[in-house]
């Protein structure tokens, strides 16, 4: 049944962004204390986005008269490195977009659904362009001229 699919999909994003999004919160955290605000913000600010789709994806799984489940998610790391994390959260959007148009193409006859999935798509790869332009940066400036910008 195609609403099987699509609830399925939208669960596996209901389940990793829901990590991914904690995760971003942890990094926000983690950064502030390193006094890196711009950094602290910016995944602070991430985290409420990513669970506003959470919620969006919640609401569908539940108007397709699907059963949203709380299902465990294997440990992420944390980093201290804020360059590290940068490369670390690229990957991420890397391989989660790649993941989410195979879901995107599986709700292509359900419009509503769709436009969800597309409008997430969108944020996503703001994201990894994001993560590019930080990491081209910090190669053309330097590490440490970047860390003095995230202050």
């Amino acid at each position: 049944m195609a609403n099987d699919r699509i609830i399925e999909g939208l669960q596996l994003i209901v389940t990793n962004l829901s990590q991914q999004a904690l995760g971003h919160k942890i990094q926000a955290k983690v950064f502030a204390g390193q006094g890196f605000s711009k950094l602290a913000d910016k995944y602070a600010e991430h985290y409420d986005e990513e669970m506003s789709y959470v919620d969006r994806c919640i609401d569908r799984i539940l108007d397709l008269g699907g059963i949203v489940e709380n299902q465990a998610k294997p440990a992420h790391p944390v980093h201290t490195d804020p360059v590290e994390w940068v490369k670390h959260d690229l990957q991420v959007s890397i391989d989660g977009l790649a993941a989410l148009k195979q879901i995107i193409d599986g709700a292509k006859d359900d419009l509503t659904t769709y436009d969800l999935l597309k409008d997430y798509y969108k944020d996503e790869e703001e994201d990894l362009y994001w993560g590019q332009a930080q990491l081209d940066l910090i190669e053309r400036i330097g590490v440490q001229n970047w860390l003095v910008h995230q202050l």
